[in-house]
């Protein structure tokens, strides 16, 4: 019996904000897996080492969590005033399927760094210090991500004092401005309420009707009161992860969500789009523990803030959810905004399970309909390795 030898392609793999991911320039991929489709699609699970049945990631490059099963392809801009185009690809773990319908917002603040370490930028117009400018098209929703990259010594700087709960250590700060961020699933500029209204009332079988808000903007999201589903928004993972009856529970809100969201067409469709869309639960200010120990208090933020990420409440926030906190507790009336005292607002504090993060946003009624030109928050991001990842041939 023949035996393949394994493919040995370049990549990196980095953090970025609270997640982790293998990148890979386009023009480095094999060519089957230069477009897109099964033969991507299949390699890309291979490298992560999904499907999964023991849900480990043993054989691959995963951590067999939503914030680690993470491919980013990132090549050359074909769209006038952006240097490159970053596609996110979320790998499922146990299922064998790539979920292209969404960003991811953490992995977001390493594309400027990739792509200036990869040499996918001009060198010429990369400052040797200070702050380099990377115009990101993010092709998964078709907007676009303007990232702030610190550069010392004609290198990107990635050791730095910022601290990011849910981080470990610190590191070099990143500033990212998310341009226009509501967008339909397929990036077509949707209405950023497609209900065209900031609460509903959501018929959920088996649950009843919830107050919910419905947002596109960072990635569609489904927010509810924690209160009304019977939490507090002080939860830790613990408390909801291995509680069968509660993930069931969230993830037939996501479904009924969705499909009033328009993003599926019926409710079983939903087991094919485990990355979005998002829901959410929030609650007003109260003093916790968050996952590291540190101590937490009303005084520090403005709401708490829980999500839920490939049917498991996420350990910190996910960067797309936050550009949706953002803009919805900017926009008068939403259950984020009621959470954090209602009025007008262009930035808050929201609590997660690892600590706290700021997000600012600012909105505007235009004819009838609310309007978010961008959406701004701080992440940081580090290559953990670099080199080559073999996959079998």
């Amino acid at each position: 019996m023949a035996h393949l030898p394994q493919i040995k392609i370049p990549a990196v793999y980095m953090r970025g904000g609270t997640s982790k991911g293998v990148f890979f320039r386009l023009q480095d991929l094999p060519a089957s897996a230069q477009t897109p489709g099964a033969a991507r699609d299949a390699l890309l699970m291979r490298v992560i080492g999904s499907p999964d049945p023991y849900g480990k990631h043993i054989d691959g490059m995963g951590g067999a969590t939503s914030s680690t099963s993470k491919t980013v392809v990132v090549s050359p801009s074909t769209r006038p005033g952006h240097d490159v185009d970053y596609l996110f690809g979320q790998v499922a773990i146990d299922k064998a399927f790539v979920d292209w319908s969404g960003n991811c917002g953490n992995l977001s603040a390493a594309v400027g760094p990739f792509a200036i370490a990869s040499g996918l930028i001009d060198a010429a117009r990369l400052p040797r210090n200070g702050m380099a400018t990377v115009r990101i098209w993010q092709a998964n929703i078709g907007k676009t991500i303007v990232a702030h990259v610190p550069m010392t010594d004609g290198a990107v700087q990635e050791t730095g004092d910022f601290e990011l709960d849910g981080v470990t250590f610190p590191a070099a700060e990143i500033a990212l401005e998310f341009m226009d961020p509501a967008a339909d699933e397929d990036g077509a500029g949707g209405a950023m309420f497609p209900t065209g209204n900031v609460v509903d009332d959501l018929d959920v079988p088996g649950i009843g009707t919830l107050k919910a808000t419905m947002i596109n903007a960072g990635i569609p999201t489904i927010f509810v009161d924690a209160r009304a589903i019977g939490y507090q928004g002080t939860e830790l993972q613990e408390a909801i992860n291995g509680d069968e009856k509660a993930l069931s529970m969230f993830e037939t809100i996501r479904a009924y969500g969705a499909l009033r969201m328009g993003l599926i067409a019926h409710v079983d469709e939903i087991a094919k789009k485990q990355h979005t869309p998002k829901v959410a639960f929030v609650a007003p200010p109260a003093d916790y523990v968050a996952s590291s120990g540190k101590a937490v208090s009303a005084g520090d933020v403005d709401l708490l803030v829980r999500a839920m990420s490939m049917g498991k409440l996420h350990h910190a926030m996910m960067g797309t959810a936050a550009v949706a906190i953002g803009t919805a507790a900017a926009i008068p009336g939403t259950l984020v905004n009621l959470a954090a005292g209602g009025g007008e607002r262009e930035a808050v504090r929201f609590g997660h399970p690892s600590g706290t993060l700021r997000v600012g946003a600012q909105a505007a009624l235009v004819d009838g309909q609310w309007v978010v030109k961008k959406a701004i928050m701080s992440r940081s991001a580090r290559v953990l390795m670099e080199g080559s990842v073999r996959v079998p041939g």
